[in-house]
């Protein structure tokens, strides 16, 4: 990604998420959220590691609207787990940097990647009975089923590993389902975690193209 390309990109982002918060009166936490997510996930897909210091501020602003909506699991893993393993990604991308500055991609193999999809289903379904122990939890299936497919994501990311791209796509269409009805409920910072949710699925689509056509190191 060249520098022009990337200074339009980031002018056109935070304009239309200017746009957006002053339609939907969200101004504070959802246009933060949606400008911080949507710059995390255009930057990663294009391997730049200065993509987790906008994702360690969409961890924090995620973690407060998902409180506030009832989504404890969102909110509970977004401060535990999510911002650490941001911080993480960030060193180790910067250790990968080529001299152009951006990652170099590895590629893992199908054995282990089954693996990963069925203790992913089966961590889902266990964290989902817990969070069900919690009164006011809401969507508690989708809420575990969301976090984990992200921690399994986030991790193969940050290994840089492109089998991280199918697995989000699979976390933004749940998070997708999870914010339209959240929205439908008229929940908090609901409309801009929603478009936050369609930015996702689309530039993930993108970073799937993206990485698939890079250089990939066996």
């Amino acid at each position: 990604m060249n520098n022009n390309k990337a200074i339009i990109t980031t002018i056109l982002i935070i304009v239309f998420s200017f746009i957006l918060g002053i339609i939907s009166n969200d101004l504070y936490y959802g246009f933060i959220a949606l400008l911080s997510g949507t710059l995390n996930i255009w930057l990663q897909a294009n391997g730049k590691s200065s993509n987790y210091i906008f994702g360690c501020i969409f961890n924090l602003c995620n973690a407060y609207i998902s409180y506030i909506n009832n989504l404890y699991g969102l909110f509970f893993l977004s401060l535990v787990l999510y911002l650490p393993l941001n911080i993480y990604g960030f060193f180790s991308w910067n250790k990968s940097k080529k001299d152009d500055f951006e990652i170099t991609f590895r590629k893992y193999n199908r054995s282990k990647s089954y693996k990963i999809i069925i203790l992913s289903i089966l961590f889902s379904f266990i964290f989902g009975l817990l969070l069900g122990i919690i009164p006011s939890q809401k969507l508690e299936l989708l809420d575990s089923s969301s976090n984990i497919l992200n921690i399994s994501g986030m991790i193969l990311l940050n290994k840089r590993l492109n089998e991280g791209w199918y697995i989000l796509l699979f976390n933004n269409i749940i998070d997708l389902i999870i914010w339209i009805i959240n929205f439908i409920n008229n929940g908090p910072n609901s409309f801009m975690m929603l478009m936050v949710s369609i930015f996702y699925l689309l530039i993930n689509i993108y970073g799937i193209y993206k990485w698939k056509n890079a250089s990939i190191i066996k």
